[in-house]
């Protein structure tokens, strides 16, 4: 899941060197923290929310067939 959720996010932004992906194992199911700079925030967000909304629901679609549950959370390097 980690390497999808980076892949994804690398070619969104324009400094791929700043994306870090760090996996976090929760009570509910693995926690993807998802940070990129903050001029990239909002190519990762998209409008109304639209990007990260299809980030999360393919990640969430790949979980399913692992039978995992996972939640991406973004954040800006500066977090």
């Amino acid at each position: 899941m980690k390497d999808l959720v980076e892949i994804i996010a690398k070619s969104l932004v324009d400094n791929p060197e700043e994306v870090h992906v760090n996996e976090i194992q929760g009570e509910q199911g693995l926690i993807l923290e998802l940070r990129v700079a903050p001029e990239d925030m909002g190519k990762v967000i998209g409008k109304q929310g639209r990007v990260a909304k299809a980030i999360r629901t393919v990640v969430k679609a790949a979980a399913l067939n692992e039978d995992q549950k996972v939640v991406v959370e973004i954040i800006d390097v500066k977090s």
